[in-house]
């Protein structure tokens, strides 16, 4: 079926929704299973509306800058850009302990890495659904997901595309019409310190509109780390 690469997600899911402020956050997410993030362990969370997910403090910043960060921010990025919510599109997120959700995350999982079976015990899940651009003039939407999960041992993100149809926003140097050009969106994860990071093939570059049709799993638009330690990741 269309879009089941995004696992469900919205109000009837009982997903809270993210204040319609350009360059806005959540509030902070006290985390009900504290997750381990590249050695270090954080109990505070926050989905950043311009598409980050961040540790410890939230994150406004709209340009993109590439990793590894000098500041030491700790956060994954399914695609930084400029989003601007107020235009389009809604920013959704909920903690889970749904059986059935764990369910189809473990079986994903173990598909992928399957020497270390796997079974969640939690997950956030944060879906920017059809998220405009600051600066618009278009009817353009992106659509993704990122899901931070655990079974209290092992770590995993797991970062869905289910659309993506700009790249920039206005005030990166992008197109106002077509949401291209200028500073592109990044996607990755930065740990924090200096030597953990990774860059998603394309990120800042044109190329990165076509992260739908990527994957380091051999499904299209799906990326999966494990993150609570650094672990090379094969493309």
């Amino acid at each position: 079926p269309t879009g089941s690469l995004l696992y469900p997600y919205g109000p009837q899911q009982g997903d809270e929704t993210n204040p319609k402020h350009d360059d806005g956050t959540s509030e902070a997410i006290t985390l009900s299973v504290p997750f381990t993030f590249y050695g270090k362990t954080y109990q505070t969370a926050f989905v950043n509306n311009n598409g980050v997910i961040s540790f410890d403090k939230p994150v406004t910043q709209y340009t993109p800058d590439p990793f590894p960060l000098v500041d030491g921010r700790a956060f994954v990025a399914p695609f930084w850009a400029d989003v601007d919510n107020v235009l389009g599109g809604d920013i959704f997120y909920r903690q889970t302990t749904n059986q059935a959700l764990l369910n189809d995350i473990s079986q994903d999982i173990t598909q992928y890495f399957p020497k270390s079976p796997f079974t969640a015990t939690w997950a956030l899940v944060a879906t920017w659904d059809h998220v405009a651009y600051y600066g618009s003039t278009s009817q353009k939407g992106n659509t993704f997901q990122a899901v931070l999960t655990t079974d209290s041992t092992v770590f995993y993100i797991i970062l869905n595309y289910r659309d993506i149809q700009w790249t920039t926003g206005a005030a990166s140097d992008g197109d106002a019409e077509t949401g291209l050009g200028g500073t592109p969106a990044h996607a990755g994860f930065n740990s924090g310190d200096d030597t953990n990071f990774y860059n998603i093939p394309g990120s800042q570059t044109d190329a990165i509109i076509n992260i739908t049709t990527t994957s380091n799993v051999r499904v299209p638009g799906r990326w999966v780390f494990q993150v609570d330690n650094f672990q090379v990741t094969g493309v």
